[in-house]
């Protein structure tokens, strides 16, 4: 029996090896083949219970086979298990492909379309499914159809390795210390896990990696400014031809081969670029939609960032005599600026954010706005033992699905924050499948007994992780491809993520979600205050560093040229020359390393972030009545929102709760952008 071919309830994850990954991909995708041309011979009068119904239930079920092979991939990294997986890319790629370029399954499909009784969910998946044959190339020559196919098995496998290469190179660092000297000014729970992995590698002192709490950790604290060097250029330099593990993972001619073959079907199947071709599927329309969109926001937020720069710069000069301001002392003296200003630290705030009181506030918080009720569940099937399972009730006390929570960094582990989809809600032949989400991040683990303590930003990264759960677990689509987060733009997914961001910040949460890790009392209200005063630090430049990111992958994709290639670093430049403001070494390699646009879902669509957090913040504006929050607006939100998934146009959704298209004016208001000093 392969486990993974189990499909009554949760993946057996202790009992999945590497040996049975090819084996249960083969047989589903042979299952799949066979069924689909038993479904064809129903021709020629096809309906939604004889054909999508069914071919529904064939995705769900390779899905369910790929996602816990996918899921282990990336959090629990070997090599057996990534051999195993990267056999199956051509393959998955192959039949996906094939899926949808089959001019007969097509046909079929807009006959299903014309269907006068088609319920309004059915027909948004049916129209996005005939625009999905479109995108793939269905009414190509059989000749474009096989190099589009060719395409697509490729890119499948390259951003794969692109993957491989950011954690290998990120592995492969690390710093052994012994003179404590060196060490000064970072926190005790840092130098406490660098002792532990020391005396675990059998060595004296300290032996710190090259994972995100404890990079950020020492670019921020340590005040050895030759440290902070080291450990910026190994972070900015990984998968690259610079720093310390140059050429050994490079990912230069990946991303290259990635870009010319993007451009390459974008070009079969009737589109200019790649950028066009990827707001086939978003909410932005054209390119100079979302062009214009970038740029007003820079004119709005720009004089805001160069006023912090040079307030920062001044800062260097005064306090710690820094003539020639580098990178790596940019968040360091962001640091010690906000310490001064606001009395109050990353360090100051942490014992107050242990994690069990973090998540009984976050459940707390879910359960006055969307009236959920969430307990932890027991389950042997556990890929780690820092692995937790949660279960989430509505107001009747009826399952609605299910998360596993994955909260720490550790080797073999991919780098990030990110919520991904486990099982999937469907009820195609009365049978409720209930979702279940994995719910990943990566904060410092546990120091000995003690609970980890998080920093307010690694709350707030929680809460938007847990945000994109609930939009997953809370869906009442029956249909898995737009259930849950499935069949969401990408420039709106991120509205319920970064909607529950705006809690962390708010007087009502912060006595739910905080409590000191030694008395347990609440975060006391001088430092609430500090807090909140700490939410428009330095926000211009913030928002101006997304800006930044996301023109890049916009310009990159929508100026390739196939005869000059993608001169990334070039094109990386003349971004940087026209919208950042703050300078950059020259051996940073951020495309390198760059996962969201090279190895995930964020191609050309990274301007989705703040797309999106236009939306949220306008979406959380409802709430604010006053200084009080309306918590029934989180019924309506529910319901506008996160129940309806995918089964319809993202901006109807948002009308429907709001009663309006969105504006930017909250956004500019929560990050304190005064726009009338700006237009001035």
């Amino acid at each position: 029996m392969n486990p993974l071919l189990q499909m009554d309830g949760l993946p057996p994850f202790t009992e999945i090896k590497p040996e049975h990954v090819e084996p249960a991909i083969d047989e589903i995708l042979a299952h799949n083949r066979a069924r689909l041309a038993e479904l064809l011979e129903n021709g020629p009068d096809y309906d939604w219970e004889r054909l999508v119904a069914p071919v529904e239930n064939m995705e769900d079920h390779l899905g369910r086979v790929w996602s816990p092979i996918a899921h282990l991939n990336a959090v629990s990294n070997t090599l057996e298990l990534r051999i195993a997986y990267n056999a199956c890319l051509p393959k998955l790629s192959d039949y996906g492909t094939e899926m949808a370029q089959n001019e007969t399954l097509f046909a079929a499909y807009d006959q299903v379309s014309k269907d006068p009784d088609l319920n309004p969910a059915q027909r948004k998946l049916v129209n996005d499914a005939l625009r999905d044959f479109r995108l793939a190339g269905v009414a190509l020559s059989d000749k474009d159809k096989q190099r589009f196919k060719k395409i697509m098995q490729r890119l499948s496998e390259l951003s794969a390795r692109f993957e491989e290469n950011v954690l290998d190179a990120a592995d492969a660092w690390n710093r052994h210390i012994t003179d404590e000297t060196r060490l000064h000014g970072l926190p005790e729970h840092a130098l406490a896990r660098a002792e532990q992995r020391a005396h675990e590698s059998n060595l004296d002192g300290w032996l710190f990696a090259l994972d995100m709490p404890t990079y950020m950790t020492v670019i921020m604290h340590a005040d050895d400014r030759a440290l902070r060097r080291e450990f910026y250029e190994a972070w900015a330099t990984r998968a690259s031809d610079q720093g310390p593990t140059a050429g050994r993972f490079d990912n230069t001619e990946v991303i290259e081969e990635i870009l010319a073959l993007r451009h390459d079907a974008a070009r079969l199947v009737g589109f200019d670029n790649h950028s066009e071709y990827s707001l086939a599927t978003k909410m932005a329309g054209t390119p100079v939609e979302v062009f214009e969109f970038l740029d007003d926001l820079l004119k709005r937020a720009k004089p805001a960032a160069q006023r912090e720069y040079a307030e920062l710069m001044e800062f260097g000069e005064i306090y710690f005599s820094l003539k020639d301001v580098q990178a790596w002392d940019l968040a360091y003296l962001s640091e010690k600026l906000r310490e001064k200003r606001f009395e109050i630290s990353d360090e100051v705030l942490r014992p107050y954010f242990p994690v069990p009181r973090v998540f009984d506030g976050l459940f707390k918080v879910a359960k006055s706005l969307f009236d959920i009720d969430i307990e932890e569940g027991l389950t042997e099937n556990l890929w780690h033992d820092d692995v937790r399972f949660f279960n989430v009730f509505g107001a009747d006390g009826k399952l609605l699905g299910s998360f596993f929570a994955d909260l720490y960094a550790r080797a073999h582990k991919r780098s990030g924050a990110w919520m991904d989809d486990c099982i999937g809600r469907k009820k195609l032949d009365g049978e409720l499948q209930r979702p279940v989400a994995y719910l990943i991040c990566n904060f410092s683990p546990p120091p000995g007994d003690k609970p980890s303590c998080l920093s307010h930003d690694e709350v707030t990264t929680l809460f938007h992780e847990f945000g994109h759960t609930l939009h997953h677990l809370l869906t009442q689509v029956d249909y898995p491809s737009i259930s849950g987060i499935n069949g969401v733009p990408w420039d709106a997914v991120e509205l319920p993520s970064q909607f529950m961001e705006n809690f962390c910040w708010r007087p009502e949460v912060l006595p739910m979600i905080s409590g000191h890790i030694d008395t347990g009392k609440p975060l006391p209200e001088k430092l609430f205050e500090r807090l909140v005063g700490t939410r428009t630090f330095q926000a211009g430049m913030q928002i101006v560093r997304q800006l930044e990111l996301a023109s890049f992958d916009f310009e990159l994709h929508a100026n390739y040229d196939p005869k000059k290639g993608g001169r990334v670093m070039e094109a990386l430049r003349s971004v940087r020359d026209r919208v950042a403001v703050v300078p950059t070494p020259e051996f940073n390699r951020l495309p390198h390393s760059f996962s969201h646009i090279f190895g995930g879902g964020y191609a050309a669509g990274y301007y989705s972030y703040k797309w999106a957090e236009v939306l949220s913040a306008d979406a959380f504006s409802a709430f604010e009545k006053g200084n009080k929050l309306d918590w029934e607006a989180g019924r309506r939100f529910r319901e506008c929102i996160l129940e309806s998934g995918g089964s319809r146009d993202a901006m109807e959704s948002f009308v429907a709760f709001r009663g309006r298209k969105p504006t930017t004016d909250a956004l500019l208001r929560h990050n304190g952008i005064d726009t009338t000093l700006n237009a001035a």
